[in-house]
């Protein structure tokens, strides 16, 4: 993804707005803060449910919320940079757009890093986490205000190899999305990464192209991958979350209440949300298995030993603070 803009500039864009923001913070008063959010998710996402029904009636009385889907107002990957010029109000973000900026945000991308939603909770809102949202609010001017749940990530294959250790998966033609980091998590699992569109994965498994793909379930039953493959490994190899996103300048525009009671409506939305996709995932299972597939957990502690092994003796842990991974595998 190419990046238009350098630190010192998102700095220097994020000041600009600051007095005109202040300067309108006695509006704020009178008349309602319209907060315009753009994401490429679509209003089905239980992402988007939460944020509509509850974060949006949550802060009716000083806000209008304004969402954007499937990426109509901003293109996915920019929407940072619209907040750090004053372009845009809010976002969800992920950790691998943020690690654009600030490459020790990788360590929210690797594999078995989070154990589980709550434990991705929990991460968040431990003081590990304070220099990061320092640093996205002081160099970028976006506050991280909770963290939203996306599901746990698990291979997905054609045949009936039965998958219980990463030497299982040597060989496997495992699509995944073209970027880096995402190849080298493929390799860190065993097995042979390919990267491929992800409107070509029906039809690559169809023909064998590939031997798998990697998506949480939901994904798995929206693409209607299950009717191309036979197995589902519940590796849970990347539990995968977003960051809603807002603008530090708004934010500092607002009252103390005002500022309390968004914050609550973020934390409720996203915990509405997480509820609702982890029954989803978890009545998923029981449909795939009506299906036909075969679902099952392998040896996940090897799988998680020889991925964070993997990332450990990599470039990408070469940005990351010393002793955080264990921080964070101890909470």
């Amino acid at each position: 993804m190419t990046i238009s803009m350098t630190r010192r500039g998102l700095m220097t864009a994020a000041a600009a707005t600051t007095l005109a923001l202040s300067l309108g913070s006695a509006a704020f008063a009178q008349d309602k803060i319209k907060l315009r959010l753009s994401s490429p998710a679509s209003e089905t996402d239980q992402r988007a449910v939460a944020l509509i029904e509850k974060f949006g009636p949550a802060v009716a009385e000083f806000a209008e919320f304004e969402p954007h889907w499937n990426g109509t107002l901003f293109k996915q990957g920019t929407e940072l940079e619209a907040i750090a010029r004053g372009n845009l109000e809010m976002s969800i973000a992920s950790a691998q757009e943020l690690a654009v900026f600030f490459p020790e945000f990788s360590i929210f991308t690797a594999g078995y890093v989070h154990r589980d939603a709550a434990h991705q909770v929990a991460v968040f809102n431990d003081p590990l986490m304070d220099p990061f949202k320092q640093k996205a609010e002081d160099e970028l001017g976006v506050k991280l205000l909770t963290v939203m749940y996306l599901g746990r990530r698990q291979v997905n294959l054609k045949g009936d190899r039965e998958v219980k250790t990463p030497a299982d998966l040597a060989g496997v033609k495992l699509r995944m999305p073209g970027t880096d980091a995402w190849q080298f998590l493929g390799k860190a699992l065993g097995a042979s990464p390919v990267p491929m569109a992800f409107t070509e994965v029906y039809t690559a498994l169809q023909t064998g192209a590939i031997d798998g793909q990697d998506n949480p379930l939901p994904t798995v039953v929206d693409a209607k991958f299950y009717e191309v493959t036979n197995q589902i490994v519940l590796t849970s190899h990347l539990v995968d979350l977003n960051y809603l996103a807002i603008s530090k300048s708004l934010w500092d525009g607002l009252t103390p209440e005002q500022q309390a009671a968004l914050q609550k409506a973020a934390d409720d939305a996203a915990d509405y949300g997480r509820a609702n996709q982890l029954k989803k995932e978890e009545e998923l299972g029981s449909f795939l298995v009506e299906q036909g597939l075969k679902v099952y957990e392998p040896d996940v502690q090897a799988f998680r030993e020889h991925v964070q092994k993997a990332y450990l003796e990599s470039d990408f842990a070469k940005s990351w603070p010393e002793g955080l991974l264990d921080k964070i595998n101890a909470l």
